[in-house]
């Protein structure tokens, strides 16, 4: 195998390591619970938005530059550090830092330690996670190589005696559109939200290894995405199935995490458990630690350094351990407004992101987003719990509606009439000498 070659499936791998995080284990088997016989059609959905989407995320930004600004600023610079700050928020301290605590209490220490306190679980979390922040250390970056491999191997071998030996057999459920569940449930995941802050560490490894003409970047990263997705799809395919299987014998109400606790228990006992809680707990920390220093950065340098990294992630790790105590399905619903009013507009970056070479006017992208966002602003609204009947009769009007993708037609029309306006000299599209 020649370096490029090699480089490319290492390239893959990490990108694969990147994307497989602990807190994803719990929603393909939730998604098999409630799809049941119909797991098949569920994990299309899932697979589009957990891992299309991230692919092609990291792929469009790839195509821009190497960077989520050079992505987004193509709407107005403002939009550009407003979708990036929320991004980074999504994917820090109001989602997945909390996730990723509470993940740890309810399968690695709950299931070992019955009265353990959450409020005292997630000040032990916050305090090492902060200790490995503020103290950056290479030891932090070796754990989290070794545990991705022992992670892997334990969910593979779940997953191998739970196909062979089936706890149960998929039945019918109640679930009238699995495609749409598993579509907007991959938004749970965050990959695609990653995947545009992930491109810009995967373009700055290609290029310190050497690799420096674009088209070269762009066909090595869309390899690298093919195996990482490949290596997804298969993991993904086989806990969706085992909790499909689980709908012979478990209720709709089973919890997340307690879902995937019980189907560890049923396939391989005591031993199987408390393989699966240490090793997640500690895959957990190290995820925890990764994204609170990217928070730091990120907004550290927004603010010039005027505002400090230490102060940024002290402030981060106290927000996510308060967060945290909600527990894994509470912020999980705390997240659906935030995420079905950013998802359509990341979608439709992301697919203008692929095809940019075609678009000479940055107004496709203004009409674009505004349509996307529109609809956005609206199914959050409704996914808040507020009815608003003007809107909801707006958004029953509009096709897709019901399987969750009534962006579709908004975006589309302005962005097609955004071609009608003239384009603005200051835009520059060519990112052909990037790099």
């Amino acid at each position: 195998m020649n370096t490029k070659k090699l480089d490319t499936l290492l390239i893959g791998a990490a990108l694969f390591a990147m994307f497989f995080g602990a807190g994803n284990l719990i929603f393909p088997t939730a998604i098999g619970l409630e799809s049941g016989n119909k797991w098949i059609f569920s994990l299309l959905g899932f697979i589009s938005t957990g891992i299309g989407l991230p692919v092609l995320g990291i792929i469009a930004v790839a195509k821009s530059g190497g960077t989520i600004d050079l992505l987004t600023s193509r709407v107005h610079p403002l939009f550009s550090t407003v979708i990036s700050s929320v991004i980074i928020l999504a994917i820090g301290p109001l989602l997945a830092i909390p996730r990723t605590c509470a993940t740890v209490f309810e399968i690695g220490i709950q299931p070992l330690f019955k009265n353990s306190s959450p409020i005292l679980i997630s000040i032990v979390y916050f305090s090492i996670t902060l200790f490995f922040v503020i103290k950056p250390s290479g030891v932090i970056d070796k754990i989290g190589k070794i545990l991705t491999p022992i992670l892997l191997f334990v969910i593979s071998a779940i997953i191998i005696k739970g196909i062979l030996q089936p706890i149960g057999t998929p039945v019918i459920t109640n679930v009238s559109m699995p495609f749409s569940l598993g579509f907007t449930t991959g938004y749970q995941t965050l990959d695609a939200l990653g995947s545009i802050v992930m491109a810009g560490i995967l373009l700055m490894t290609l290029v310190e290894k050497g690799y420096t003409n674009k088209n070269e970047q762009v066909k090595m990263t869309i390899i690298a995405g093919l195996i990482a997705g490949l290596g997804l799809l298969i993991v993904y395919s086989g806990l969706l199935y085992l909790g499909a299987c689980s709908s012979e014998i478990y209720p709709l109400s089973t919890g997340k995490t307690e879902l995937i606790i019980n189907i560890t228990s049923a396939i391989f006992g005591n031993l199987g458990q408390i393989s699966l809680c240490i090793v997640i707990s500690a895959a957990c920390l190290t995820t925890a630690i990764g994204l609170t220093a990217v928070v730091g950065n990120y907004f550290s340098n927004l603010s010039g350094n005027k505002i400090s990294y230490k102060f940024i992630v002290i402030v981060t790790s106290i927000f996510s351990a308060f967060m945290s105590i909600n527990g894994v399905d509470e912020i999980i619903k705390l997240a659906i407004p935030m995420l079905v009013l950013v998802y359509p507009i990341i979608i439709v970056l992301i697919i203008l992101g692929i095809v940019d070479q075609f678009i000479k006017n940055s107004n496709v992208y203004k009409g674009a987003v505004l349509g996307a966002f529109i609809v956005g602003v609206m199914d959050s609204i409704s996914a808040m719990g507020i009815h608003v009947e003007i809107l909801q009769n707006i958004n029953k009007f509009l096709p897709f509606s019901s399987s969750g993708f009534s962006w579709i037609l908004p975006a589309s029309i302005l962005g097609l009439l955004g071609l009608l306006l003239p384009p603005k000299n200051d835009h520059v599209f060519d990112y052909s000498n990037s790099n």
